[in-house]
């Protein structure tokens, strides 16, 4: 048999320890939350900046923060879907 094709089977045929596992979904759960605080409070950041160069007559360009944020905000949603879509879930054992 082929070594490449070996490898591939023992690849697919791995499931990871759940002793490994448990803890490290808990970790990316906690930073799932952290960075929807993060995105949250940006918004809320720049929102507030945006408010008060309203009302002092400031005329500052607000947009360009905006759409940072708005764009972490996307990468952070769109990171583990992208992930699966790429077919990198090696960590997932559910089959």
């Amino acid at each position: 048999m082929n070594a490449g094709v070996m490898m591939a089977v023992t690849i697919a045929s791995y499931t990871p320890p759940s002793a490994v596992t448990t803890p490290l979904d808990r970790v990316l759960g906690y930073i799932a939350w952290l960075v929807t605080a993060a995105g949250v409070a940006g918004l809320m950041i720049v929102g507030s900046r945006m408010a008060i160069a309203l009302k002092t007559g400031d005329a500052e360009e607000h947009l360009r923060e905006y759409l940072i944020v708005m764009g972490a905000c996307v990468i952070a949603a769109c990171a583990g879907p992208l992930v699966q879509f790429v077919g990198l879930d090696f960590w997932n054992t559910s089959g």
